[in-house]
């Protein structure tokens, strides 16, 4: 599997270049005070995702997944901003907002997902084995008994 297969990422890419393409219209000192932030955010999103996805262990990852999730805020929050202060028109505003939510969800819910195994692949505990057909586990150099004796 590559990061390009988590829809995670490629939602975060689409809405970090549509960012991009939007402060890119402002003027001087808009780009350099709000728009720079935004797309600093904004772009911390996917960057994060793929730098966990890219980490050997689940919990490293799911550490940056926190970090692209805060980033997600932060991009809403400037986003915000860029509304109040009349850079974006209400549809665009209306619209980031919704593919953020929504990715922000779908990033929940991957993060809720990592390192969870399902039930019937659970690991074995105190080395024992797992019982079949009416055996016990054997301990201490036992023999297994059956209730067949």
């Amino acid at each position: 599997m590559k990061v390009e297969d988590l829809k995670i990422y490629t939602i975060s890419l689409e809405i970090s270049n549509e960012v991009w393409r939007m402060v890119m219209k402002w003027d001087y000192f808009a780009r350099s005070t709000i728009g720079k932030q935004l797309v600093r955010a904004a772009d911390s999103v996917p960057a994060n995702i793929s730098e966990g996805f890219g980490r050997y262990h689940y919990k490293e990852e799911k550490q940056f997944l926190y970090y692209a999730r805060g980033s997600l805020e932060e991009s809403k929050t400037f986003i915000s901003m860029a509304f109040s202060r009349g850079l974006i028109e209400k549809v665009m505003y209306d619209s980031l907002i919704s593919e953020l939510d929504i990715l922000g969800r779908r990033l929940n819910s991957f993060i809720n997902a990592i390192g969870k195994i399902p039930n019937n692949q659970q690991p074995t505990t105190n080395n024992q084995q797992p019982t079949t057909n009416n055996q016990q586990p054997t301990t201490n150099n036992q023999q297994p008994t059956t209730s067949n004796q």
